[in-house]
């Protein structure tokens, strides 16, 4: 069986060099210097910085046409062109949930229009969704991001017209750490 639970871990050495980290909404995480990845067994302890736990999931709101086309186009993440990255944690308020799954699907998808957005950004950006909602964390999803640096100003669009939509109305907290490949 796959582990698919991971740790985020901010510390003083890493892989990922944080360029900057901007509060959006709701409470901010302490300052950093790099970020790690690693799996986790959920039990694990670490005495750096911080460390935010999240698994990766089945597609939830997504429609077995919108995922294929997802598939069908998504570029893994790791790609040697794709120097930086972006951590996005973000938590939704407890109105989102309250509403039942088909009214969740409505506001990601019918009002807002998710999937369709992100296939726009597609294969120049890469990305995973990681869950921590049910693992007791501050946040609700860690959403993580790979791209190449020709490729910024298009998330930097991604991202604009994302938080413009419905959807983000039932956003809480949301930090922006953006990174690069030491």
């Amino acid at each position: 069986m796959e582990n698919n639970t991971f740790n985020f871990i901010g510390t003083n050495s890493g892989p990922w060099k944080v360029l900057h980290m901007n509060t959006l909404l709701g409470d901010s995480l302490k300052e950093i210097p790099y970020l790690r990845i690693e799996q986790s067994n959920l039990i694990s302890h670490s005495t750096d910085i911080w460390t935010l736990k999240g698994f990766t999931s089945n597609v939830r709101y997504a429609t077995k046409g919108e995922k294929e086309d997802l598939a069908a186009i998504q570029e893994g993440l790791g790609r040697p062109e794709a120097s930086l990255a972006a951590l996005i944690p973000i938590r939704k308020n407890e109105a989102w949930w309250n509403l039942a799954q088909d009214e969740r699907r409505k506001v990601f998808e019918i009002d807002s229009h998710h999937t369709e957005i992100g296939l726009k950004y597609l294969p120049a950006i890469a990305r995973k969704l990681f869950h921590c909602r049910d693992l007791g964390q501050p946040f609700d999803f860690l959403t993580w991001f790979e791209y190449a640096p020709e490729h910024e100003g298009l998330f930097n669009e991604l991202l604009s017209v994302l938080r413009n939509t419905e959807e983000w109305k039932y956003i809480d907290r949301e930090i922006d750490i953006r990174l690069q490949r030491d």
